[in-house]
């Protein structure tokens, strides 16, 4: 076992009336109630997703002010400038915004930080270049704002009013913003809304545009249709890995088929040069289409990107899209080299009793993708990362934490050493002097070993019940499919499946033959088992029990139950 089994207990008593009120097996609604689902009408809602259930967009904090704001500017003739973000959803977000507030009747343009010369967000150098470009008197910064108290407040005495559109973490006191819109600030009783994204904020911010609009009456608004604009939420919300339930699941459900069928030519020439297929799921945002358009923000600036996705034509979208997949490559190749570079380092000095918290910096490591090479430290050895990179005045950094250390929270309690932070618990970004790395180390690990006790270092395997291989029918299966789409806080069923055998020999597959692949039996029905990457791990005898995702193979118009190996264990 290289990971702690962590087997959700049955609960009888919860999993029988649902699904009996529901017409489902004991398995889908024992993997429902290990979600935290166990009312039959909120569960309904869950299975069968759908637009008419979203929320009022005016339940979101301070949007009405936001709206009549807007209303405002666009009465007066007045030009607003859109201040995005390099990600995928800052990139999404601005679209959204700058496309329907557009064919509105509004005057908007737009501004995208570089991150080599400014920075995430507003910092003070990208709100000075703003302003030097363009002459407003309105702000809307969109994936970011939420910490930027001295800017906002610099950008007042400048009588250009702010409205914050984000998702991250408010800081304390929060910025004195003309109207700040943040989930986070959202009542208790509204736990939908706190998971939203930029992407999807932007979205129940242009819902409330037009249903104001309408109120009042205006020409454009009563036929404006919000449903074209799902594609880049599911596009914004994908990418930004915020947990795909509440309003993110309904919004994500809608918006991948819109985005199988999407007709907007930036997105058309990125599934073309990405090759992707239909049906397009989670998996072709993350790896696919997501990826391609972040390169361009990592690398420089992610103007290319946001071009692309308000190409107005194909001819004009599709060179666009080869350029952002070509500098999808070059990020590719640098972050191999790094985090083979990084990896290395680490391991010549990691202490697994000393070391809670790794942090690693070096003169001109790429800043644009420490955060990729942090995940890929983390998943090596299983420690909340941070990796910095710049140049000798200041280094900047991304890190990634694990279940039970937030790290924003600890990024605060170090404010005194750092020049910027901000995030979520689970990722965030900062911006030190390269003097003080070391003290920030220190101070990182002595929080972390006070939050985390020495089981929460080793990777959690959560499975979702125990299930007889003999059980997992194309039928149980297909039913199963109800939980998608996956994403975080919904995440693809793993179960146990007990008391197997090898029926012949494991074999090696791949062009280095790194995969093994076995075939099971449980003495009644058998299956392929492929264990990816792991041919450097001990291969199961005897009589075991796995941990494994179980999946519908289709090949050749054949249907196969096929096994995604995750771990194994000898069975009792």
């Amino acid at each position: 076992m290289k990971n702690r089994w962590l087997l959700a207990p049955p609960r009888p008593l919860l999993t029988a009336p649902l699904a009996a009120e529901l017409g489902i097996s004991a398995l889908l609604a024992q993997c429902l109630v290990n979600r935290g689902h166990t009312e039959p009408g909120e569960t309904r809602t869950f299975l069968d997703p759908r637009l008419k259930s979203l929320a009022d967009p005016f339940l979101l904090p301070n949007l009405a002010r936001a709206v009549e704001r807007l209303f405002a500017a666009r009465e007066a003739g007045e030009t607003f400038l859109i201040f995005g973000d390099y990600d995928v959803d800052g990139v999404t977000a601005t679209t959204i915004l700058e496309t329907g507030l557009s064919e509105l009747g509004w005057k908007v343009c737009h501004y995208l930080p570089h991150r080599m010369d400014e920075g995430y967000g507003l910092s003070q150098t990208g709100v000075e270049n703003c302003l030097d470009r363009f002459n407003i008197s309105l702000l809307v910064a969109v994936d970011c704002g939420s910490t930027a108290t001295e800017q906002i407040r610099w950008l007042q005495e400048r009588d250009v009013d702010v409205v914050v559109l984000d998702h991250h973490q408010v800081s304390s006191p929060a910025p004195a913003a003309y109207a700040l819109v943040n989930p986070h600030l959202s009542a208790p009783n509204e736990p939908s809304f706190r998971e939203l994204c930029s992407a999807g904020l932007a979205f129940k911010f242009l819902h409330g545009i037009v249903k104001h609009g309408r109120e009042l009456g205006l020409d454009g608004f009563v036929k404006f249709d919000l449903k074209p604009f799902l594609d880049l939420v599911a596009l914004g919300t994908v990418a930004d890995l915020v947990p795909l339930i509440g309003e993110n699941r309904i919004l994500v459900s809608a918006g991948l088929e819109r985005l199988d069928v999407t007709t907007r030519p930036g997105l058309v020439a990125l599934k073309e040069i990405a090759q992707t297929k239909s049906p397009v799921g989670v998996y072709e945002v993350g790896f696919q289409l997501a990826p391609r358009l972040n390169a361009a923000g990592r690398l420089e600036t992610a103007e290319a990107a946001l071009e692309l996705l308000l190409a107005p034509d194909l001819e004009t979208a599709m060179p666009l899209a080869q350029a952002l997949d070509s500098t999808n490559r070059e990020r590719q190749s640098i972050e191999k080299r790094m985090a083979d570079d990084v990896i290395a380092q680490v391991r010549a000095r990691f202490d697994p009793v000393r070391d809670f918290v790794i942090v690693e910096g070096q003169l001109l490591w790429h800043i644009g993708v420490v955060g990729i090479v942090a995940s890929r430290v983390l998943r090596e050895f299983y420690r909340p990362t941070i990796i910095l990179g710049g140049d000798n005045e200041l280094w900047r950094g991304s890190g990634r934490s694990i279940a039970g250390f937030d790290l924003a929270a600890a990024l605060r309690d170090c404010s005194d050493l750092l020049v910027r932070h901000g995030g979520h618990a689970m990722a965030a970004g900062v911006t030190l002097a390269p003097t003080n790395v070391d003290a920030f180390r220190d101070r990182l690990n002595a929080a972390a070993r006070t939050a985390l006790p020495p089981d929460l270092l080793v990777p959690e395997l959560r499975l979702d019940a125990e299930v007889p291989l003999r059980e997992l029918t194309f039928e149980r299966l297909d039913e199963l499919t109800r939980l998608e789409p996956y994403g975080q806080q919904n995440p693809p069923l793993q179960f146990v499946i007990p008391r197997l055998t090898l029926t012949q020999p494991p074999q090696k597959l791949g062009r280095e033959q790194q995969h093994w692949k076995f075939r099971l039996t449980d003495g009644v029905a058998q299956a392929d088992a492929l264990w990816w990457g792991a041919v450097k791990e001990a291969p199961p005898r005897g009589t075991f029990d796995i941990a494994a995702v179980p999946q519908v193979d289709e090949f050749n118009g054949r249907r196969n139950v096929r096994l995604k190996f995750l771990d194994w264990r000898p069975s009792a």
